[in-house]
């Protein structure tokens, strides 16, 4: 495929099928869930004051709102502070040949270019959207076909939000293909296995992919020139793009149960699995043995003492299951961190790698687990897939709980309306500015 041809997919009419279109509004939605959620971790209070600080503008056309905030800052500043916010609380969506995750980039894109767009209809929205994960679906795998290091995904996901700036802002192909290259040659590319050994705020890239993606868009709009991206344009590339607006990607991505990293859900999910078959209990058990692959059994071993290892974790996070049941927002962060029972509980774990699970990543994220019982029986889980994703997707009613659970703190009338909004988006009269209007707090005065 051209790049002309790539340029008047990402910027000319396009036909998402009905499917794609309701998949992009629950992944829309639930991601925005994921950033409410967000809103009191350090994180992301720590990125929205950075931005109001060190990166805002005088001039109204350059300023957006910051989401579950209030306050005002660049457009550049308030999609790194919301990505930020959304990448460090680990239940966004994800696709399985990125390795990694477009949502926490192009979500916050939409939200800081479509607030200049008070008429921009929720369908167009969700069509533009729909179109962001596919550019950022192709560019992921292009980047990973092409060099050895394991990338984070704000080193990709930046295309996503070049071609979704573009198309809301009307732009040309030269500006498109000026912005992908200097989003591509500016993009993070920052060690994924550093930050997995070393969980930090850092996570996983995409406040900063967020941030050069806008920033690009807005250079090339200005004559900035960037040298072709290899991603799109480079001949080995093109394998990645041949089946763009044929293949919609974006119905292939997950919808995460936990706020963990996906590589320990197979896992949790087969835990899970035998607690609830046996009608098990954290005192039945003697010994849980797990078996991964390679990557999430590097995963952080130990007992976390921040919000940061706790979601790069499978022991703790197996922990966590056996004693309350479920892992939500509340369990990685603050008391749950030195959660007593949830430390002997993690006591009982061992992990290992096995070959063949590792065979299989990343396409698939397989694990089983071992139980030995203080009776003396041994349960086997057999070869579990992590739900979510198309093997085993979660559904919708699933969704909705987590969308609650993870905004718990806003009030239900409001819950009610954005998770609402999924469905009022792909109405033809909807406007977007309707769902921006339930994400924008009033400023405390002072």
């Amino acid at each position: 495929m051209t790049f002309d041809e790539i340029a008047a997919f990402v910027l000319g009419p396009i036909d998402v099928p009905d499917s794609a279109l309701e998949m992009t509004a629950s992944l829309l939605i639930d991601t925005l869930g994921v950033a409410a959620g967000a809103a009191d971790m350090d994180a992301g209070r720590i990125a929205r004051d950075h931005a109001v600080r060190f990166q805002n503008t005088a001039e109204a056309r350059d300023r957006a709102t910051l989401l579950f905030d209030g306050r005002k800052t660049s457009l550049t500043g308030a999609a790194f502070a919301l990505a930020t916010q959304i990448d460090n609380l680990d239940g966004h969506d994800g696709y399985n040949p990125t390795k990694g995750h477009i949502g926490c980039a192009v979500v916050p894109a939409l939200c800081v270019f479509a607030e200049q767009m008070p008429d921009l209809t929720g369908r167009a929205a969700l069509e533009a959207l729909a179109m962001a994960y596919e550019v950022a679906a192709r560019a992921g795998m292009a980047l990973h076909g092409s060099v050895s290091d394991y990338h984070t995904s704000g080193a990709w996901n930046a295309l996503g939000v070049v071609a979704l700036a573009c198309r809301l802002r009307g732009d040309d192909p030269e500006t498109l293909r000026q912005a992908l290259g200097i989003a591509e040659y500016h993009g993070p590319r920052s060690q994924m296995m550093r930050e997995i050994a070393t969980p930090t705020m850092l996570h996983d890239g995409s406040g900063m992919g967020a941030m050069v993606g806008a920033m690009a868009v807005l250079m090339a709009e200005d004559g900035f020139t960037g040298a072709p991206a290899i991603t799109v344009e480079a001949e080995a590339a093109a394998q990645y793009w041949a089946d763009l607006g044929q293949l919609w990607t974006v119905e292939l991505n997950y919808i995460k149960p936990y706020p963990i990293c996906r590589w320990a859900h197979a896992a949790i999910d087969a835990l899970g699995g035998m607690l609830e078959a046996h009608q098990l209990k954290e005192a039945d058990i003697e010994r849980i043995e797990v078996r991964t692959f390679a990557e999430s059994a590097e995963l952080f071993a130990g007992l976390p003492e921040t919000t940061s290892q706790a979601q790069y974790s499978l022991g703790f996070a197996l922990a966590t299951r056996l004693v309350h049941g479920h892992i939500g927002p509340e369990h990685i962060s603050g008391a749950g961190l030195t959660d007593k029972a949830v430390a002997d509980a993690l006591k009982k774990i061992t992990v290992q790698e096995d070959p063949r699970h590792s065979e299989r990543f990343p396409l698939g994220r397989w694990s089983d687990v071992t139980l030995v019982l203080k009776d003396g029986q041994t349960l086997r889980s057999g070869d579990v897939h992590a739900r979510g994703g198309p093997e085993s997707p979660m559904g919708l009613d699933e969704v909705e709980r987590k969308f609650y659970n993870f905004c718990a703190a806003l009030p239900e009338a409001r819950r009610k309306a954005i998770w609402a909004a999924r469905a009022r988006l792909l109405e033809p009269e909807a406007k977007f500015s309707e769902l921006l209007a339930l994400l924008f707090d009033e400023v405390a005065p002072g």
